[in-house]
């Protein structure tokens, strides 16, 4: 067999905005503008064909749970063990998950992630990184970030960088309100989140750099991405499913597995996320997959770790912003491949010929329970376990080849 042809599908393609009825057919890794003549068939028949997600900013390489997600592309945050400031590090985590799903590391910001001594980005560059990262803390020193923004810019890399004022949140674990009061957990004031962006929108704008906000989740950070975008900075960023669905009182009685990283926001914050959304603020979902085992989460809430399993669950999550109007398919499709690509530099998102052949084959409507105990990933923690959902991975399509049965 030389070639793949999906056919009887609905093709979502983000590059057009549009939905339809047609055959896909790939060659030699990549889309082709016809079938070769002795290509395997998948009969996608009642099915749609997207192209596959990339998911920007995972913490940890987690290959089950990618294929089950549909994930064809993922960028590696810089926080592993050891963290990723050398260019050997960024050869090593490339080679990670070649040749089934890509993983595209991102270079530490500093030495250690300390936020002390910028890294040397160039070597890393070279070496295959496609982003600087700050981790999961951001630069506290402005200094320090201005210099890193500049030189990030002569490179045409962008900063992907964590929102949240240390000296507000401190040790805090969850959002200032009424749950957090009640619950009687250590909490910070969500402005946190917006005196962070406001710092690093001047920055940008000082640097003419790219500042990419990995995760945002609040009104007053969504109000600052929005004027800097009006006055044609180089402002972009990002959110998930988490914040977008949940809000604070979905920590219930001292849930873990409801401990992220933001924390959870009021509801009034995640209608302005669903706002933002719609009105193009948000530029990438993503899955903030972030696995932790039971030893770190079978603890008090104030001592469990922040993070949530999210890769498997990105795509069927997703799917309800459609279902409730928010967003259209292509415009879905947009924020959890092509832009992610488009931002990274990678080639992703596309259904041209000539492009990659990286797909998903998914079932929209097919039902199911997300359950804890049964997810591919290494640790099943999710704030959505048990939760009733729609919207299935059939096939994840790497370089015109099935992942259904990885050699894991």
């Amino acid at each position: 067999m030389s070639g793949l042809t999906i056919t009887g599908s609905t093709v979502v393609d983000p590059a057009t905005g549009g939905v339809t009825e047609r055959d896909i057919a790939c060659a030699n890794g990549l889309i082709a503008e016809t079938p070769a003549d002795d290509a395997a068939q998948i009969d996608a028949s009642g099915l749609h064909v997207a192209p596959g997600i990339v998911d920007l900013g995972v913490f940890a390489v987690d290959m089950p749970a990618f294929v089950a997600g549909g994930i064809t592309r993922v960028a590696l945050m810089p926080d592993q063990v050891p963290v990723i400031d050398e260019p050997s590090m960024v050869q090593h985590a490339a080679t990670a998950g070649k040749p089934s799903v890509w993983v595209h590391p991102l270079a530490a910001a500093t030495q250690d992630l300390a936020g002390k001594e910028l890294t040397e980005l160039g070597l890393m560059q070279r070496a295959g990184a496609v982003a600087v990262s700050t981790g999961r803390t951001r630069i506290a020193n402005a200094g320090i970030m201005l210099r890193l923004l500049r030189y990030a810019n002569a490179l045409d890399l962008p900063v992907i960088t964590h929102a949240e004022d240390e000296s507000l949140s401190g040790h805090a674990v969850a959002t200032d309100g009424e749950t957090a009061t009640r619950l009687g957990l250590a909490s910070a004031p969500a402005v946190s989140e917006a005196m962070a962006i406001a710092r690093d929108i001047m920055l940008a704008e000082e640097s003419s750099g790219h500042v990419h906000f990995r995760i945002v989740t609040t009104a007053h950070g969504f109000d600052l991405i929005r004027s800097a975008k009006a006055r044609g900075l180089r402002v972009t960023c990002g959110t998930t499913p988490a914040h977008l669905l949940l809000c604070d009182v979905d920590i219930g009685p001292y849930r873990t597995f409801a401990k992220l990283s933001p924390p959870l926001r009021s509801a009034e914050d995640r209608d302005a996320a669903l706002a933002a959304l719609a009105d193009g603020t948000i530029d990438v979902i993503c899955s903030g997959h972030d696995p932790q085992g039971p030893e770190a989460k079978r603890l008090p809430y104030a001592d469990a770790e922040a993070g949530m399993s999210g890769a498997e669950t990105l795509l069927t999550l997703s799917l309800n912003l459609v279902r409730d109007g928010h967003i259209d398919m292509a415009r879905l499709f947009a924020l959890l491949s092509a832009n992610p690509a488009k931002l990274l530099g990678v080639d992703g998102g596309s259904l041209s010929p000539g492009s990659a052949a990286d797909l998903i084959v998914f079932d929209p409507e097919a039902p199911w329970k997300i359950d804890t105990a049964a997810m591919a990933s290494r640790a099943g923690n999710t704030p959505f376990d048990e939760l009733p959902v729609q919207g299935k991975v059939v096939h994840t399509i790497k370089g015109g080849q099935s992942l259904d049965r990885p050699p894991f």
